[in-house]
């Protein structure tokens, strides 16, 4: 699992970002494939956050689905609740996102 570089700070911004954001990619029954690698990539290149969903029928754990699924991204895992979890990466070329 990749160390994370963002402060206590950014983190709780980051969170409080998140709170108000629906799923833009769920994990299902294949888990973390290929696909929801690429959309998820996508995601993160124009929103800088994104908000992720484990479905009941995910073979893995949702920590460990989401954990997997950042560090295949190489974002920064903000938090996990539930069967949810936050991911976070800049993008240089386009910044949507000012952290304090």
């Amino acid at each position: 699992m990749l160390e994370s570089n963002l402060t206590g700070k950014q983190k709780r911004y980051l969170r409080a970002m998140g709170s108000t954001l629906d799923p833009v990619i769920q994990i299902g029954k294949a888990g973390v494939v290929e696909a929801v690698a690429d959309s998820a990539r996508d995601a993160l290149l124009a929103r800088e956050l994104i908000k992720v969903r484990v479905l009941q029928n995910s073979p893995s754990d949702p920590k460990e689905a989401i954990a997997d699924l950042s560090a295949l991204l190489q974002a920064e895992l903000v938090q996990v609740i539930g069967r949810n979890g936050l991911l976070y990466k800049c993008n240089p070329d386009n910044r949507k996102i000012e952290l304090p």
